[in-house]
C-alpha cells in the first residue's frame, strides 16, 4: 500500500484551516483522516475512526484537554474539522475506573462532555482512543489485516507477520469493555506501535500525524506481502453454463425476489445496484461460493449495511428464465428462514426486547454475471455493492494463507441488533415511496417535470424520458434523489425499450410508469390529412401501448405489482371543436388504461388515467392558448379559469393526481379529473 503523505498538501491545508481558526493538531488530524478513507480497502461509508489528544476552548473561554474523535455518519474520505468533535478527556479517561458502562450510558457520558452540544456522536469506540495515551490514534477496517484475523489460528498468524511490535485484542463488541480491555493490552507491552483487534481490525498509534499514519501503512502493506507470499491452491472453480444469461435479463426477477412482502399485495422494494468486474467474475467462479458467503461478513461492522453475509445464486442459464425465477425465489426464501432462525436463537438468550429487520439478502452473487447490491434507496444498494466488492478483497486474502473463519454469527447478534441502531431504525421513517422507481414520458415538459419532482420528493428514483436528452437529464438534475435523464423517441418501440433498459440497468426494475407524453394538432376532422392523423395515434396512443407493454414486462419479471398511470385529456371524454386528431387517440388511451387493469389486475398491476385540460405546457402553448380562447370567444385569463372553480389548473396539480394513484393501492380502472371543474368532461 502506497504512503501518500505530502508535505506540501500537509502544510496547505494547515494554512487553509489556521484562517478559519483551527489549530495546527486537528487540521493535520482532519488531513491523515482523509487519505486513510480515500481507499476503500481501509475503511468504508462511515467506518473506521482516527482521534488526536489537543486542547480547545469551549464557548466561555475555558482551555480544556480534549480528544478529537471522529463523529457518527461522517465519511474519513471527505472529513472536516467538525466531523471530529471535541470531548472532555479528563471525564472519559475517569470512565476508565468503572466497572461497566452500559452503551447508552457511554454515549451520555460522551455527550455530556462535548465542547459542542450540536456536534455529531463520537464514535462508538472513543473511549479506546481515550484509553490509549498517544496524541494520534488510527483505526481502520483493512482488507488486507481482516485476511490475517479473520483465521481460527489468528493470533499466530499475526505474530508471524509483525512479532511483538503489535498487540492482540481477543474479539470484545465495540464499546466500554472492548476499550477497556485493549488499554490493558497496550500496558502489557508499552512498546508496541499498534494493536490487532481479532475478527475486527487495527490500530496504529504515535507522537504526530505522520507517525501514526506511517505505521498504519506499513502494517497493511506487510499483511498484503504476506498474503501474496502464502497463496495456497485454489479451489475448483464451478461449472457454467454453455450460454450464461445477462444482467439485464435477471436483474429485475432479483429485485422484485428480495422485495419484503408486506402481505396483502403490498411490498417494500429494494433497489439494485450491478457491479461486474474480472476480479468479482473470478471470486464467483469458485465452488466454495456457497460455503463462504455463508460464514458471514468480514468485519462486524458490515453487518449494519449486508445483514449476515451475501446470498448466492446459481448461474443462470440464457433460454430457462423461467426456472430460474423459481430458484431465485427458493434461495431467497431460504436466506430469509436461516435469518429467522438466527434471530430468534439468538434473540432468546436474554430478556432484550428487539425488533427483527426485515429478513432480506442486501448482496446476491451471481457466477458468470456478477454481483447485485441492495437497499431501499440507490444510495443504500451503491454501499451494499461497495461493501460487497471489499468482501470479496477480504475473503480471498484470508483463502490465500487458510480458511476463511470470520466472527461467529452469534457474536455479530449483538452488533447488528446493538440497542442503538435499534432505536435508529425506530426512529427513521421511509419517504411514501422510498424503494421505488418511476419512469415518465415526456419528462422534461411541464406536466412530466412536475411529476418527476413530486415523485422524488416522495421517495421514488425517476428516470425522466424525453425526446430532448439534454432537457430530460436537466428536468432528472431538477427532480433530485439520483434520478435519470433517458433521450427517446417514444414513437420508436427500440428506443423505448431502451429506456427501460436503462432504468433496469441503474435501478433494477421500474414500478409506476407515468405515460404522459403527448402533442396536439387541430383542424376539422373531416379535413385532418391521413397522414397527420397517423402521426397523432402514433404518439398519442400507439405510444403509450408500447410504453404500458415495456411497464408489465417488467412488473411480471419482478412479480411485486406496480401502477400504470396514463395522461388521457379531457378531449377522451369532451372532445372540443377543430381537436379530434388529438381526442380520436387519446379516447383510445383512456380505453387501453381500464383494458390494462383488466388483463393485469391479478397480477398486482393497477392501471388508471388522468383527465387534465388546459394547463400550461409544451402541448398547450401561449399560440395555442390564444387560439382556442379566440375560437371561444374568450379572454386569455377566462379561458385559462374557465371552471367551476374559476382557477387556473397548473402542472403540479397533474402531478399531484399521479401521485395520488402511485399511492392508492386498492384503486385500479379509474379516471380522476384535474380541470378545475367541467360538467361537460365529468364521467357518467
Amino acid at each position: 500500500m502506497k504512503n501518500l503523505w505530502n508535505d506540501a498538501e500537509a502544510e496547505k491545508l494547515v494554512a487553509h484551516y489556521a484562517e478559519k481558526g483551527v489549530g495546527r493538531d486537528l487540521a493535520l488530524r482532519v488531513y491523515t483522516t482523509r487519505l486513510l478513507g480515500g481507499d476503500p480497502r481501509l475503511v468504508l461509508h462511515g467506518g473506521g475512526n482516527t482521534s488526536v489528544k489537543t486542547k480547545a476552548t469551549d464557548l466561555i473561554g475555558d482551555e480544556w484537554d480534549v480528544l478529537c474523535v471522529k463523529g457518527s455518519g461522517w465519511d474519513m474520505g471527505v472529513i472536516e474539522p467538525q466531523g471530529l468533535p471535541a470531548v472532555k478527556l479528563g471525564a472519559l479517561l475517569k470512565a476508565r475506573k468503572l466497572d461497566k458502562l452500559s452503551d447508552e450510558d457511554m454515549v451520555a457520558l460522551q455527550r455530556v462532555n462535548l465542547l459542542d452540544p450540536s456536534s455529531p456522536n463520537p464514535s462508538v469506540e472513543t473511549l479506546l482512543h481515550a484509553f490509549l495515551p498517544h496524541k494520534f490514534v488510527d483505526h481502520t477496517h483493512s482488507t488486507a489485516v481482516l485476511g490475517l484475523v479473520d483465521q481460527d489460528n489468528s493470533e499466530e498468524i499475526c505474530r508471524k507477520v509483525y512479532g511483538d511490535t503489535f498487540g492482540f485484542v481477543p474479539y470484545i463488541m465495540p464499546g466500554f469493555d472492548l476499550a477497556k480491555a485493549a488499554a490493558e493490552v497496550f500496558e502489557r507491552d508499552t512498546s508496541v506501535i499498534g494493536l490487532i483487534l481479532d475478527k475486527h481490525g487495527i490500530f496504529t498509534f504515535g507522537d504526530d500525524a505522520r507517525q501514526a499514519y506511517t505505521r498504519m501503512i506499513d502494517a497493511v502493506t506487510k499483511a498484503e506481502e504476506f498474503i501474496a507470499a502464502g497463496r495456497q491452491p485454489r479451489p475448483a472453480a464451478i461449472a457454467l453454463p454453455a450460454k450464461v444469461a445477462a444482467a439485464a435479463e435477471i436483474a429485475s426477477t432479483i429485485r422484485g425476489a428480495v422485495a419484503v412482502d408486506k402481505g396483502e399485495g403490498r411490498f417494500d422494494r429494494m433497489i439494485s445496484d450491478f457491479r461486474v468486474s474480472e476480479t468479482i467474475l473470478d471470486f464467483l467462479a469458485s465452488s466454495k461460493l456457497g460455503e463462504l458467503a455463508g460464514r458471514g461478513v468480514s468485519t462486524p461492522d458490515l453487518s449494519i449495511r449486508i445483514k449476515t453475509g451475501p446470498m448466492a445464486l446459481p448461474a443462470p442459464e440464457a433460454g430457462k428464465l423461467g426456472d430460474y425465477r423459481n430458484v431465485v425465489k427458493e434461495h431467497v426464501a431460504a436466506f430469509a428462514k436461516d435469518y429467522r432462525a438466527y434471530f430468534e436463537t439468538n434473540d432468546a438468550l436474554d430478556d432484550v426486547k428487539r425488533t427483527m429487520l426485515d429478513q432480506m439478502p442486501r448482496l446476491s452473487l451471481v457466477p458468470g454475471v456478477g454481483m447485485f447490491g441492495h437497499g431501499r434507496t440507490l444510495k443504500d444498494a451503491k454501499i451494499a455493492s461497495d461493501v460487497g466488492e471489499m468482501w470479496i478483497e477480504a475473503v480471498k486474502g484470508a483463502e490465500a494463507i487458510g480458511d476463511f473463519r470470520p466472527l461467529s454469527k452469534a457474536d455479530l447478534f449483538p452488533l447488528e441488533y446493538w440497542s442503538l441502531e435499534q432505536a435508529k431504525l425506530a426512529s427513521s421513517k421511509p419517504k411514501p415511496l422510498t424503494g421505488q422507481v418511476m419512469l415518465v414520458t415526456g419528462g422534461a415538459g411541464a406536466i412530466g417535470a412536475a411529476t418527476a419532482k413530486l415523485f422524488a420528493d416522495y421517495g421514488a428514483h425517476v428516470v425522466v424520458v424525453d425526446l430532448d436528452a439534454d432537457k430530460a437529464a436537466e428536468a432528472a438534475k431538477k427532480a433530485g434523489n439520483a434520478s435519470i435523464g433517458v433521450g427517446a423517441d417514444i414513437t420508436d418501440p427500440a428506443q423505448v425499450r431502451t429506456a427501460f433498459d436503462r432504468a433496469v440497468a441503474v435501478y433494477g426494475g421500474v414500478d409506476i410508469l407515468v405515460s404522459n407524453a403527448g402533442a396536439a394538432w387541430e383542424g376539422r376532422i373531416g379535413e385532418i390529412d391521413d397522414a397527420l392523423l397517423r402521426k397523432s395515434f402514433e404518439l398519442n396512443f400507439f405510444a403509450h401501448q408500447t410504453a404500458a407493454q415495456n411497464a408489465v414486462r417488467v412488473m411480471l419479471e419482478q412479480g411485486t405489482g406496480g401502477a400504470l398511470l396514463f395522461n388521457t385529456s379531457k378531449q377522451a371524454v369532451n372532445p372540443g371543436p377543430k381537436f379530434g386528431a388529438y381526442g380520436l387517440p387519446k379516447a383510445a388511451t383512456l380505453f387501453l388504461s381500464r383494458q390494462y387493469a383488466l388483463d393485469y389486475g391479478a397480477d398486482g398491476i393497477r392501471s388508471n388515467a388522468v383527465n387534465a385540460d388546459r394547463i400550461r405546457s409544451g402541448l398547450l402553448t401561449d399560440a395555442m392558448i390564444a387560439s382556442r380562447s379566440g375560437a371561444r370567444g374568450l379572454s386569455e385569463k377566462d379561458y385559462m379559469s374557465g371552471n367551476l372553480l374559476g382557477q387556473e389548473v397548473t402542472a403540479h396539480d397533474v402531478a399531484q393526481a399521479f401521485l395520488h394513484h402511485a399511492l392508492a393501492d386498492r384503486t385500479t380502472a379509474d379516471v380522476t379529473t384535474v380541470d378545475g371543474g367541467n360538467i361537460a368532461a365529468a364521467l357518467r
